[in-house]
């Protein structure tokens, strides 16, 4: 026999202990919400807050406060030093928020402090990046649009393909996506109505029977609140990057819920049990090799882009880390105990089992 990961007997009591795992998730969900509520919202990067950006590689060991120090006498705004990549490969990022600064300015005022302090040879600028606060601010925008729309057309995917309520999903879309518009012309600000909207939604699925979107949709947010949450508490800058690796988050975590609510649909069709918690738990455990193999080797795959890829993609991978981690997390102890909270209508419908009476065969007689 080969070696097995998972056995197929396995029968962890994963609903027995979700009470432990809610506990947890909202211990990290508060924590980041903390953090980010103390520190005015994400750090934004470049992209989204605007102004310009210098990578500057040196020869030999330059100590960070050293840099720092020196190039506090320039009076850039906002000025920001921080190293980039490994200590042995000397580069440094200059962050600067100088918005009515033309980058060569900007270029100017570096090289010329530096040059106070260090011959031309000792350095080279390798990157000069700016952005302006209005592409920053519109950017901002679609960021939070393509999060927002891309959980609403996850809930009418769910509906359709597990409960068949395409019409009442694409309804609820359709009154979303107009809400969101109208309380936009109003000029409700656009991060508290992405906020107030995703609310909506969870609310509409519950109240349209949507559970399996339910599901689906809580655990989406919960691994972007707690990715986010995560990069607060560590502050990291949240860029486009971060943005791409948070979809992408979105789709794996997704996939791997798919594939429970199918099992736990199947389930629930074959009458495998009158107990909907036996239902829900047998499907996880059915699930959980295949769950273990995929995360497993993925996370492998961004591991490696984490520890070797450079400091030009490590943020992105590292929250493609934590998503991952996460995202299978939420999808064995969130997306799949809240099916038991709200109980399912396949569940109402075609659970019970109806016990079929055999006849007895009449006892053989001989002449």
């Amino acid at each position: 026999m080969g070696f097995q990961i998972i056995k197929p007997d396995t029968s962890y009591d994963f609903i027995g202990r979700r009470r432990i795992a809610y506990f947890l998730s909202i211990f990290l969900i508060l924590i980041g919400l903390l953090s980010l509520g103390l520190k005015g919202g994400p750090k934004l990067g470049i992209d989204f807050a605007g102004g310009v950006i210098i990578q500057v590689k040196f020869q030999e060991e330059v100590e960070l406060s050293e840099l720092t120090s020196i190039l506090g006498e320039t009076d850039l705004p906002a000025l920001v030093v921080q190293r980039f990549g490994d200590r042995s490969d000397y580069e440094f990022l200059l962050r600067t928020s100088a918005e009515n600064l033309s980058p060569s300015v900007v270029r100017d005022t570096v090289e010329g402090k530096l040059n106070q302090y260090y011959p031309d040879d000792h350095y080279i600028i390798q990157r000069l990046e700016m952005v302006g606060p209005r592409v920053g601010a519109d950017l901002r925008e679609s960021a939070l649009h393509a999060l927002f729309f891309a959980v609403l057309f996850i809930a009418i995917y769910i509906s359709g393909r597990f409960e068949h309520k395409w019409f009442v999903a694409a309804f609820m879309a359709a009154g979303m996506a107009g809400g969101v518009y109208l309380l936009k012309l109003i000029g409700i600000p656009l991060g508290f109505l992405i906020f107030a909207a995703m609310i909506i939604t969870l609310i509409l699925s519950w109240y349209l029977r949507l559970n399996f979107a339910l599901g689906a949709v809580v655990a989406l947010i919960h691994d972007i609140i707690i990715t986010v949450g995560i990069f607060s508490l560590l502050n990291k800058e949240f860029d486009l990057s971060i943005v791409a690796a948070l979809l992408t988050i979105l789709g794996y975590s997704l996939n791997d819920t798919i594939i429970v609510f199918d099992r736990i649909r199947e389930n629930l069709r074959n009458k495998v049990s009158s107990s909907l918690s036996r239902t829900i738990n047998m499907s996880i455990n059915q699930t959980l090799s295949r769950t273990i193999i995929t995360s497993g080797t993925t996370l492998i795959v961004v591991l490696c882009l984490l520890f070797l890829g450079g400091g030009i993609i490590h943020d992105f991978a590292f929250a493609l880390t934590v998503g991952i981690i996460v995202g299978t997390y939420s999808s064995i102890f969130v997306a799949s105990p809240i099916l038991l909270s709200f109980r399912p209508v396949i569940e109402e419908e075609e659970v019970e089992p109806t016990p079929v009476r055999r006849k007895r065969k009449p006892a053989y007689q001989s002449k």
